[in-house]
């Protein structure tokens, strides 16, 4: 079992920054790649980034490439995602996902193995 929890989310104006974190635990995170979904109202989860523990591989969808960064830090357990250059069609819930297997991009929901509960970010424009 892998438990994720999100913090970080809050409103911001846009063109401003926001960064959401991702505490992992539990006895075999270290054996899942990492990361972040976002979800607005009636619309399906969308890929944002991801990322492997060791920074290997790290992947962004086209529509944050340049402004949002996904990194990891074993010591704390903790991935994060920075974003910068906020608009406001970014808003929306922002989960943490973990997968057994590092997919392409984008990653699918389907292979998620475990999933955070989320957190708001709100762009004001």
């Amino acid at each position: 079992q892998v438990q994720l929890v999100e913090s970080g989310g809050g409103l911001v104006q846009a063109g401003g920054s926001l960064r959401v974190s991702c505490v992992a635990s539990g006895r075999t995170y270290l054996n899942y790649a990492m990361g972040w979904f976002r979800q607005g109202p009636g619309k399906e989860r969308e890929f944002v980034a991801a990322v492997t523990w060791s920074g290997g591989s790290i992947l962004s969808a086209d529509s944050v490439k340049g402004r949002f960064t996904i990194s990891g830090d074993v010591a704390k357990s903790t991935v994060y995602l920075q974003m910068n250059s906020l608009k406001a069609e970014d808003t929306d819930v922002y989960y943490c996902a973990a997968a057994r297997v590092f997919q392409g991009s984008p990653w699918r929901t389907g292979e998620v193995d475990y999933w955070g509960q989320g957190t708001q970010v709100t762009v004001s424009s």
